[in-house]
């Protein structure tokens, strides 16, 4: 009774409507409705010989309304009649989503069934709470990754970055995240993901565990790039939702640079000029304004713990610079950041995440100081090795020469292996840093 109450408060009395007036690649000029048109506001073109084509405002030229399809323009014809939606996109989520994978406009494409539609509406496009009104990160969380607990620490409310290019293992470590991270629940955001991988990701990586808790949401690479972007806005719609029902989120997507491929693409469309490697102004609009969105919830009147979003963010490098525009002002935004670096993926260490080029923002402060000792030490290990690398493996370091170079090169192997983690082994935070100690003590015995 509550989703048909809901159903017909939504419907609007009044029809507004406009033209086709021209079609130039994905562009279609519309004419007519423009008091009801708005950037961004959402229409559906009627097609004799197919479904209406939904579409959205993307600007406007002089009288004319800009609008680009979600879906393919084949079958749109001049003079075709525009029907303008009268409400703001929104979603309608509720805790029975979770389990479940859809698409970007909330429709399930996994073969369950029809979704439940809650109450309350979402804004796809909602503002971030007030800096304010909203709540400090919380307390320490567990991701299950040995070198992320202990060397990135993570709190809750977090929003970190991964940086990686392409085949390095970031959807591995993500289902590592999605399976195995203290959290209530997961959102993930595979955007401008490949076809064949979907279902791969869902069935085995993420497998039956990851997915019980968590929700999918696909727009694969194939797909128009307003589909992408949306899929984008409701994987944090989705994760929003969660968070005001006083969960835990863990909000994953991958990736933030195909969605700013998506808006470069519309941008462009829409007339913006390019800017660095040609993307358009907004594309560095529309980054912050997506990212946070994640974060700590907003304070509750009572004082109560309320939910948050811990966000990881997937950032595809070009060509593995990781200066490329993208990488450079998603690192600015976030509140830290974890490098993957080819090179130690070719060696067959996995996760192949570079603890040295790696940080987080709530460091030290979230270690206690014992642990902040072990850090320390470690990484002064690990950066010693680095430095000698080269000379040491090509046999022109003499042993005896620095004893903290001799030290280094003892425990390297032992700092491999425990940064080395199967995508099956968990190994909570705790446990992480009395592994690492007990590996560092046994490095100063010899």
């Amino acid at each position: 009774m509550e989703n048909l109450l809901a159903a017909v408060e939504r419907i609007d009395p009044l029809t507004v409507s406009g033209r086709v007036a021209a079609v130039s690649g994905l562009l279609i000029e519309a004419r007519g409705g423009l008091t009801r048109l708005a950037v961004g506001a959402r229409a559906s073109i009627v097609r004799a010989s197919d479904q209406p084509l939904p579409c959205e405002v993307v600007g406007f030229r002089e009288d004319v309304a800009l609008l680009m399809p979600f879906g393919q323009v084949q079958g749109v014809a001049p003079g075709a009649e525009i029907r303008i939606a009268s409400d703001a996109a929104s979603v309608r989520p509720t805790l029975a989503w979770r389990g479940r994978v859809v698409d970007a406009f909330g429709d399930p494409i996994d073969g369950k069934g029809p979704l439940p539609q809650g109450p309350a509406p979402y804004l796809l496009r909602a503002a971030p709470p007030p800096a304010h009104a909203r709540g400090r990160v919380g307390e320490r969380l567990d991701l299950g990754v040995r070198a992320m607990n202990v060397f990135t620490t993570c709190c809750r409310g977090q929003r970190l970055g991964v940086f990686a290019g392409s085949g390095v293992g970031k959807s591995v470590l993500l289902s590592m995240l999605a399976r195995e991270a203290s959290c209530d629940a997961v959102v993930v955001g595979l955007i401008g993901e490949r076809g064949r991988e979907v279902r791969e990701f869902v069935e085995e990586t993420l497998g039956e565990a990851g997915l019980r808790r968590a929700v999918v949401v696909v727009a694969t690479s194939d797909e128009p790039a307003l589909k992408r972007r949306q899929a984008a806005y409701l994987t944090l719609a989705v994760a929003e939702y969660l968070r005001d029902q006083d969960l835990q989120v863990l909000c994953l997507m991958d990736s933030v640079t195909r969605f700013a491929m998506a808006q470069r693409e519309i941008g462009l469309a829409a007339g913006e000029p390019p800017t660095t490697k040609g993307y358009t102004p907004t594309v560095f609009t529309e980054l912050p304004k997506l990212l946070e969105r994640a974060g700590p919830g907003p304070v509750r009147p009572d004082g109560a713990e309320a939910g948050a979003i811990t966000g990881l963010f997937t950032v595809l490098v070009d060509g593995d610079d990781h200066n490329e525009p993208i990488a450079d002002a998603v690192r600015g935004i976030l509140d830290g950041h974890i490098v993957m670096d080819r090179g130690i993926a070719e060696r067959g260490r996995f996760p192949a995440i570079n603890v040295l080029r790696s940080i987080s923002r709530t460091m030290p402060a979230c270690q206690t100081p014992a642990e902040r000792v072990i850090t320390a030490d470690a990484r002064k290990a690990l950066a010693a090795f680095a430095n000698m690398e080269e000379l040491i493996r090509i046999g022109a370091y003499r042993s005896g020469a620095d004893p903290e170079l001799d030290r280094a090169i003892r425990l390297n192997p032992g700092l491999e292996a425990f940064l080395a983690q199967d995508k099956q082994e968990v190994t909570s935070l705790d446990e992480g840093f009395v592994r690492l100690q007990a590996l560092l003590a046994e490095g100063a015995a010899a």
